[in-house]
């Protein structure tokens, strides 16, 4: 059986973790608005047969937001996910997933009884093996359809009580492109036009940090089930005092092609992806949602953005400088809050005052503005899968602030926060469902780290001797049968030598003792020169 045929049997057999999944997304099931699918492994609902959790009524917070969303009851997300659902599976221990089929982050084995730490490294340091498979995961995840997922295209009031549903399918990759759409979009208020657009469940506020870090967990869970290799983990672009686009190359995320300077180099597989979700204008107009449907190829060209807005990418400073604030959100919580940890790192604050700042994008915004194409775009930047390198190290930027100061979860707002973002509010569009502030604590806890935040001596182990041993492990045949051939080269040539030499003092010996020494001449004439020569 080929290799594609068997990761396309393993996905079926592999229950899955975001929203929405294809279980729920019946009719009987959003008309009674319970998503609590049957676990295959014991046939029983949230696999409660063999303790792994029941189907449980949703509660969502009641504590106040902030002013930034005066609406109530227009939109589907503002109490998610009460619209769609208000049963869900509630797993026990170490399990996870909405049928409670996964391990939680950190956790593998058939009973989620195996600990273990993966460690997230820096792109440029895998070995040319790991990064060829990381682009082929890429694509492979890009033209697979998803199995357990759909996306909906539609509002749930369209829906008629559930009985008619908007869904259809989506490839893996596509779907975390729809899932940020979806988490960002501007909510739509009724009519062409009518939308209301200061409202982002995963920026803009606090829940921006620990919301791209369980997208970012799930994301690598989910290509993880699709190759079945769980080793895998997402690299990081560490892109402090970066001078250009250093991953922008054929080997990595694609070069600049030299017939479009907006368009991925024919040499690159990227150069062949559409892009979804990448025409938010268009949809509000229309009064609908992102469907999924190929809107183009991907767009990139990096440096040729507007000087003005981004003067220049993050330097070492700046993130010294960002690390330096101690406090993780200030005044109104938004982009205009000061001195704030999470707006100075989304942005929004200048790095070296720590004062909010306008017209400007700084620190991660940098990043996407300077890229000048699909990732530009807040609602369809995922597109670009340069998204998740960035992200990654904007994560290791979280993690080593919490390392930092180690602030208590207090620290996490649990009121009056924008829309979305308050301590006890569920992550959009997630199911099953993850409290925000449930990920305001370290990577240790949720099972990975990153290579330049450990200690020397892992350091080593990670970025110099691991990559070595992984190239000899690949190579080892061919470096056993070379030493061999070595070794029986090595012994013909010390065979001849040998038997040459041998020759060799055998002739001698021979001379030796078969030539007669002239005697000793007494004349004087003749003398010393008749003297015994040849000795």
């Amino acid at each position: 059986m080929s290799l594609p045929l068997l990761l396309f049997f393993f996905q079926f057999l592999s229950p899955s973790l975001q929203q929405f999944p294809r279980p729920c997304t019946t009719p009987d099931v959003l008309r009674s608005k319970r998503c609590c699918p049957v676990w295959p492994g014991d046939g029983s609902v949230c696999g409660s047969l063999s303790g792994r959790g029941f189907c449980q009524d949703v509660t969502v917070s009641d504590l106040p937001n902030g002013p930034q969303y005066p609406h109530s009851g227009l939109d589907d997300r503002e109490q998610w996910p009460l619209v769609f659902y208000n049963q869900t599976c509630q797993c026990a221990g170490n399990y996870m997933g909405f049928d409670c089929g996964e391990c939680k982050f950190g956790y593998f084995g058939a009973n989620c009884g195996e600990r273990r730490e993966s460690v997230r490294k820096n792109i440029f340091q895998l070995s040319v093996s790991e990064r060829q498979r990381f682009i082929s995961y890429l694509n492979l995840a890009k033209t697979t359809v998803s199995p357990d997922y759909m996306i909906v295209t539609g509002v749930y009031s369209q829906m008629n009580n559930g009985s008619t549903p908007m869904f259809t399918n989506i490839s893996v990759y596509d779907l975390f492109v729809w899932m940020h759409y979806y988490v960002s979009r501007d909510a739509l208020l009724g009519g062409p036009g009518n939308v209301w657009a200061d409202i982002d469940f995963a920026h803009e506020s606090a829940a921006f940090l620990p919301w791209h870090r369980v997208y970012l967990l799930f994301w690598e869970h989910e290509i993880r089930k699709l190759t079945g290799d769980f080793n895998f983990t997402i690299p990081y672009w560490d892109w402090r005092d970066a001078q250009d686009c250093q991953v922008c190359t054929d080997e990595l995320m694609g070069a600049r092609s030299p017939l479009n300077p907006n368009l991925i180099s024919p040499s690159s597989v990227f150069s062949s992806w559409k892009v979804i979700c990448s025409q938010p204008e268009d949809y509000n107009q229309r009064g609908v949602l992102c469907d999924g449907s190929p809107e183009g190829p991907l767009l990139r060209n990096p440096g040729n953005h507007d000087p003005n807005r981004v003067p220049r990418l993050p330097t070492s400073a700046d993130v010294e400088s960002v690390l330096s604030l101690t406090e993780y959100e200030t005044g109104l919580m938004d982009r205009s809050a000061n001195m704030s940890f999470r707006n100075a790192l989304e942005g929004f604050a200048s790095p070296e005052t720590g004062l909010a700042v306008t017209g400007q994008s700084l620190m991660h915004n940098s990043l996407h503005v300077f890229m000048n194409g699909s990732m530009s775009s807040v609602q369809g930047s995922a597109n670009d899968p340069i998204f998740l390198l960035h992200h990654a190290f904007i994560d290791s930027i979280f993690e080593q602030w919490l390392r930092r100061h180690q602030p208590p979860r207090t620290h996490y707002p649990t009121a009056n926060a924008p829309i979305g973002h308050n301590d006890g509010f569920y992550m959009v569009p997630f199911i099953p469902l993850y409290r925000n502030g449930d990920y305001f604590l370290s990577t240790k806890a949720l099972g990975y780290e990153y290579a330049y935040l450990q200690d020397p001596s892992q350091r080593f182990v990670q970025e110099f001797l691991t990559p070595y041993l992984e190239q000899a492990q690949q190579i080892w045949r061919w470096l056993l049968a070379a030493g061999l051939l070595g070794a029986a080269v090595a012994g013909i040539i010390a065979t001849i030598i040998t038997v040459a030499c041998r020759r060799r003092l055998k002739r001698r010996k021979s001379s030796a003792y078969g030539e007669r020494q002239p005697l000793l001449n007494s004349s004087e004439e003749e003398g010393s020169t008749s003297y015994q020569t040849t000795l």
